[in-house]
């Protein structure tokens, strides 16, 4: 198997062309806090030959390839099995001069039927990032009040017939256990009026919810930025890959929270302690080009932020 046919890394050059500026010296440290398998990681070890990796990720199934496909480089990678908001503690004090997050399910999640990711593949109600996690799909399903899954399909799928899958999801379950993805469309595709079944698949945004609550994303997102920020040299860059809206705003906000100025208002000299010690280095968010899309059609969402660090605490 050549591991570069499974695993296409989306917009490979322009994230190598706004990480270079901290990676062109010896002894620079590249992050990458969600290695998959591993795609991004061998395209900056080629490149930067005086970078070394510290590879992060929560998939152990993951890590295993990275670390096979990346063997012509060991000598500069480490891995570690983490979530990514675990940064902090995998550098162990040292500064990263480039942190890349490209979030979201990765291929191997995807393309995996038994890992529970895809809806349209009959499987295991599962959908853990890390298998040896104990609450799964299925649990969620399972388990929680009409109440709470509505809720979840509502923030973390902005999904407008939250309240309706939720009972349906309810109902369902007091006849029989739903354990299996195709079990669980079904219930959606019977509870979604006629009116709307040609808009897009009923699953799309219930699956993306249930995700995002297995694994705690966007709680993990929450730490991580700030912490992938704490733990930039000056000079380093951060860039982020997102595919949802939720988590493009989210990243949006805090990029504009740490490049505004502590100054007071009204204050007419802004003093070098008020400078703020980020700035942006793309403006608004950047998409896949066309010819990407057309080439890897799991391009297509992507919103790319950067943003670098440009003074100390």
């Amino acid at each position: 198997m050549n591991l570069r046919d499974i695993h296409t890394p989306v917009l490979l050059d322009r994230c190598l062309d706004l990480l270079a500026p901290g990676l062109e010296h010896e002894g620079a440290v590249y992050v990458d806090g969600t290695l998959g398998m591993g795609g991004h990681a061998e395209a900056v070890l080629e490149r930067f030959s005086g970078a070394s990796l510290v590879g992060l990720d929560r998939d152990a199934q993951a890590l295993g390839i990275a670390r096979e496909r990346l063997a012509a480089h060991a000598p500069r990678t480490t891995f570690v099995h983490t979530v990514y908001d675990g940064i902090l503690d995998a550098l162990a004090g040292t500064r990263a001069d480039a942190i890349l997050y490209d979030l979201g399910v990765s291929s191997l999640q995807l393309d995996e039927a038994d890992r529970g990711f895809a809806y349209a593949k009959d499987a295991p109600l599962d959908m853990r990032m890390d298998q040896s996690a104990d609450r799964t799909a299925r649990d969620v399903i399972g388990e929680y009040d009409e109440a709470s899954l509505r809720r979840i399909f509502e923030r973390y799928g902005e999904e407008r017939l939250a309240a309706r899958y939720a009972r349906a999801i309810v109902a369902e379950r007091r006849e029989a256990s739903i354990e299996r993805t195709g079990q669980l469309v079904d219930v959606l595709q019977r509870a979604t009026p006629a009116a709307l079944k040609n808009a897009g698949h009923p699953a799309k945004r219930v699956f993306q919810a249930l995700r995002i609550e297995v694994n705690d994303e966007l709680r993990a997102l929450e730490d991580a930025i700030p912490a992938a920020l704490e733990a930039l040299a000056v000079s380093g860059r951060l860039v982020v890959l997102s595919y949802q809206s939720l988590e493009d705003r989210f990243v949006k906000r805090l990029f504009h929270e740490a490049t505004q100025s502590s100054a007071p208002a009204g204050l007419p000299v802004e003093l070098p302690e008020h400078r703020p010690r980020f700035r942006l280095v793309v403006r608004g968010a950047e998409r896949a080009s066309d010819e990407e899309i057309a080439r890897n059609p799991r391009a297509k969402p992507v919103r790319l932020r950067a943003i670098e660090r440009v003074g100390e605490d």
